[in-house]
């Protein structure tokens, strides 16, 4: 792991790193000396990055409101990392597809499961490299992601033993419900009423798949990407209620 820049305001200090071919960036309290602490993990949407301004922004509120480290990384093909020629071809062909007439769902489905086999294995690779620094250790974690990050976050929450407590959303049950099956943490999950990328009864499903003894669904109206602002004081009290 090689830390290329630093810098801190409001109280965060934000450290971007490599790891291998792996560009992340770590967020923990200004000025924080060794301590374990909560660690959450943050898979960004579909087009974003590991610094897009939603991302950011949550990420600051983990740490400012709650002490956590947060922690996010740019999946492939995304953000500071190469294109992905298979990728590339992939998603020209889905367009196609849907173009014709074809269901969006099953297509996104497919991508997200294809591109979790390589996300679950890096994931697992940062979490270790990250809670050996001093100022993170080895405490409890955390996995905030919807869209993406949910198809991308459940088969990773699922192999993952160290996730305590996983808030998921935006996401159905063609990709994820197998792995679904094997999530037995606290589950708060986002859905979006008139989600015009995620059928209503997918998202339905995939609640559904949870092996959760505490799950909670949260329904907003509004689209895909129209999350309201508040649910962010729900996901600090969710986390801080199970990783302390």
């Amino acid at each position: 792991m090689r830390f290329i820049s630093e810098t801190s305001s409001g109280g965060v200090r934000e450290q971007l790193f490599t790891l291998g071919e792996i560009p992340g960036v770590l967020w923990t309290p200004e000025g924080a000396a060794a301590a374990t602490r909560p660690l959450v993990l943050m898979g960004h949407g579909g087009g974003q990055h590991k610094k897009a301004p939603d991302v950011l922004g949550r990420a600051r509120r983990f740490v400012t409101a709650c002490g956590f480290a947060v922690v996010a990384v740019d999946i492939p093909a995304h953000g500071d990392r190469p294109k992905v020629e298979e990728y590339d071809r992939i998603v020209a062909e889905n367009q196609a597809r849907v173009a014709a007439g074809e269901d969006l769902a099953p297509l996104i489905a497919d991508f997200q499961a294809l591109v979790a086999r390589q996300t679950v294995l890096e994931w697992r690779a940062v979490l270790d490299a990250v809670q050996r620094l001093g100022h993170v250790g080895a405490g409890p974690v955390g996995y905030w992601g919807v869209s993406l990050g949910c198809g991308l976050g459940v088969p990773f929450v699922a192999a993952e033993p160290r996730v305590r407590a996983a808030v998921l959303g935006l996401g159905g049950a063609q990709a994820s419900a197998e792995a679904a099956t094997r999530i037995t943490v606290p589950v708060e999950f986002l859905v979006q009423w008139d989600d015009e990328r995620v059928p209503r009864a997918h998202s339905l499903a995939l609640f559904d798949a949870f092996a959760s003894a505490e799950k909670t669904m949260h329904v907003n109206p509004g689209g895909h990407g129209e999350i309201p602002a508040f649910e962010l004081e729900s996901t600090l009290r969710f986390f801080a209620r199970h990783l302390g």
